[in-house]
C-alpha cells in the first residue's frame, strides 16, 4: 500500500488529533497567557521599525522575504536594538497547483527561501497561501451560494451548493486537484520548516478555495504536523462567512491573526474592504471567540492605508480592548 493511501486510510483520525494539539505548547510559538500583541506589514527596515514602535507597535511582519539570510539578520539586529520583533514572513500566492511541475518546483524552492529568511529575521512564521482557481477559466458559485459538502476522509469536495452540481463539475474537479498537488507541496516543505523552527502558516486568501470554515479547518489539520498551521484573516472572509465561525472552526489551528474589515452590501452579497471598524465585523464578539479559543499572539494589520499608524494603532488598541 502506498503512503497515499495510508494518509487517507488515517485521516480521520490525524485530523481530531491535530485539532486538538495546541501549538502554544511549542516553546518558539506562540505562548498561553501572553498578551495580544499589535503589528504591521512592512518592509523591516530602520525607518519603518522606528515609524511603526513610535506609532504603539511591537513588531512587524515582513512583506520582504526573496532575501539573503545575512541582510534578514542585520535586519534582525537593528529589530533588537529597538526592542521590535519580526515575528513572520509574508510569502503570500504560490502555484502548487498548476499543470507544469517545473512551476511548482520552482514555487516550491521560493517557498523555502521564505523559510530560511524567516529564520534569519527570528521570526517562526511564514504566511502561504498554496494556490487558486480562477472564475475566468470556470464556473465558481458566488460567495453566498456556497454550500460545501466534503469527504471526511479525503478532503474531497462532493458539492459546493445545494442541489444540482452539474455547472460546476470542473470547479470541483480543480478544487480536488488542488488539495492533492497542495498537500504534495507542502509536506516536501514540512523537514524544511521543522529544522528551522518555522511554521508554515496557510491563508486562502479569496483564492476560490477551501471557501468554508469547515473544509479548510479539515485541509490544514489533515497535514497532521505542528509545522502546518493556519494563518487566519478576519476580513478576507467575511462574504463567506462570520469571523466568528472561521475563529471557531480553525480554533488551535491559529497561529497568526490578520486584523482587517469589509463591508457587506445592505444584501449580504457582496462588499468592499474598509479601514478597520469601519465595516460588517463585530469586533466586539469576535474579539470574544478569540479569548474563547485561546489565542494570545500577533494581530496583524493588514490595509487600512487610509488611515495614519498612529490612528491605526488606536483602532487597533481599541479592538484588543473589545470595544
Amino acid at each position: 500500500m502506498s503512503n497515499r493511501v495510508t494518509r487517507r486510510t488515517v485521516l480521520g483520525t490525524a485530523v481530531a488529533s491535530v485539532i486538538g494539539h495546541n501549538v502554544a505548547s511549542l516553546a518558539y510559538a506562540v505562548s498561553e497567557g501572553a498578551a495580544l500583541k499589535k503589528s504591521l506589514i512592512g518592509v523591516p527596515n530602520r525607518e519603518t521599525l522606528e515609524a511603526h514602535k513610535a506609532a504603539g507597535f511591537e513588531g512587524i511582519e515582513s512583506h520582504e522575504w526573496d532575501i539573503d539570510p545575512d541582510r534578514a539578520a542585520e535586519m534582525k539586529k537593528i529589530a533588537d536594538q529597538l526592542e521590535m520583533k519580526i515575528h513572520s514572513v509574508m510569502r503570500g500566492w504560490t502555484n502548487f497547483n498548476a499543470p507544469d511541475q517545473a512551476v511548482v518546483e520552482k514555487d516550491i524552492a521560493s517557498v523555502e527561501r521564505s523559510i530560511l529568511a524567516a529564520a534569519a529575521f527570528g521570526a517562526d512564521v511564514v504566511l502561504l497561501v498554496p494556490c487558486r482557481v480562477s472564475d475566468k477559466d470556470m464556473a465558481i458559485p458566488a460567495p453566498w451560494e456556497f454550500d460545501i459538502e466534503f469527504d471526511e476522509r479525503t478532503g474531497y469536495v462532493k458539492r459546493v451548493v445545494a442541489g444540482d452540481n452539474s455547472r460546476y463539475v470542473d470547479y470541483i474537479k480543480a478544487h480536488n486537484h488542488a488539495i492533492d498537488t497542495s498537500r504534495r507541496a507542502v509536506e516536501k516543505l514540512i523537514p524544511v520548516a521543522e529544522r528551522n523552527k518555522v511554521i508554515i502558516a496557510l491563508e486562502n486568501v479569496w483564492n476560490n478555495l477551501w471557501v468554508k470554515p469547515k473544509i479548510f479547518a479539515h485541509f490544514v489539520a489533515s497535514f497532521a504536523s505542528p509545522w502546518v498551521q493556519a494563518y487566519y484573516d478576519i476580513g478576507n472572509h467575511v462574504r463567506y462567512a462570520p469571523p466568528e465561525e472561521w475563529l471557531r472552526a480553525l480554533g488551535k489551528l491559529i497561529v497568526r491573526i490578520h486584523v482587517k474589515d469589509f463591508l457587506l452590501n445592505p444584501d449580504g452579497k457582496g462588499g468592499k474592504f474598509v479601514p478597520i471598524r469601519e465595516g460588517s465585523v463585530n469586533w466586539p464578539s469576535v474579539r470574544r471567540v478569540i479569548d474563547e479559543i485561546g489565542y494570545r499572539g500577533w494581530m496583524t494589520i493588514e490595509g487600512s492605508g487610509e488611515l495614519s499608524l498612529t490612528e491605526r494603532s488606536h483602532r487597533l488598541d481599541l479592538i484588543i480592548a473589545g470595544k
